[in-house]
């Protein structure tokens, strides 16, 4: 399946543009000894069940369509700070599908249309994730977010905190979908199962960029800056798009 594409910097700088980006990320990455952004966090096995969605169609055929998929989901700090202090906190699902998988990174930030374009930092798990960065879906630009299930277990202030719900309970997010200014619409749920191992969780690589389904893209020089930044983070740390396959836990 070809990777979707991205919005360029103007030709004459993009390659020295690419190539500074990409060095620089790598080293930091090495010089930390591991990843450069949200460093802190935990992975669990999980399952994605999309119901459709409401109303007019995406046309993203991922989104619109109801199907239950396997998934890979990693909650994480992004400084990290201490403990329970508040942090702007992460969100990542790999949805194992054939061909290629759609990988969902979303941040925490507000639910209202102001806020959703901004990382914002909070204590607790439970609350509304953003994509921050839009995607285009024909002429459409669409948010993706994961919202708090008020039905479910809570995943509370700390890393340790949402380790101990998964083994309480099969913990739940509501995945939705959003134009620039519409409310969101939710379109499916994500459910988190029982926790990876520290080395599982080390060698998970994704990548919001390249891995989207059909009929989805990232747009926008935000986009661009991503896929260069975690390029060079992969490089950094030896992994690949695509190594291990679209159902292993190592890509």
């Amino acid at each position: 399946m070809p990777a979707p594409p991205v919005t360029p910097p103007p030709p004459r700088t993009a390659d020295r543009a690419t190539s500074a980006v990409v060095h620089a990320t790598a080293a930091l990455t090495r010089l930390r000894r591991g990843r450069l952004l949200h460093p802190a966090g935990r992975s669990f096995e999980g399952e994605v069940h999309f119901w459709g969605t409401p109303g007019p169609p995406t046309g993203v055929g991922l989104l619109d369509d109801p199907g239950r998929y396997r998934a890979t989901v990693r909650l994480s700090k992004g400084v990290p700070t201490p403990g329970d202090w508040p942090d702007v906190l992460g969100l990542a699902v790999r949805v194992h599908r054939p061909g290629r998988p759609f990988d969902l990174l979303v941040s925490s930030s507000g639910a209202a249309p102001v806020l959703r374009n901004l990382p914002l930092p909070r204590r607790r798990f439970a609350g509304t994730y953003s994509t921050i960065m839009c995607y285009r879906a024909g002429r459409r630009r669409l948010w993706l977010a994961a919202l708090a299930d008020p039905d479910s277990v809570d995943l509370g202030r700390s890393l340790a905190a949402v380790a101990a719900a998964t083994r309480a309970d099969a913990p739940r997010l509501v995945l939705a979908v959003a134009s620039a200014v519409g409310p969101w619409r939710p379109v499916g749920q994500v459910s988190i199962g029982a926790q990876l191992s520290a080395r599982e969780d080390a060698t998970l690589a994704f990548d919001p960029v390249r891995n989207l389904p059909s009929g989805l893209r990232a747009a926008g020089p935000l986009a661009w800056l991503r896929e260069q930044t975690y390029r060079g983070s992969r490089r950094g740390r030896g992994a690949g798009v695509q190594s291990g396959g679209s159902y292993a836990t190592t890509v």
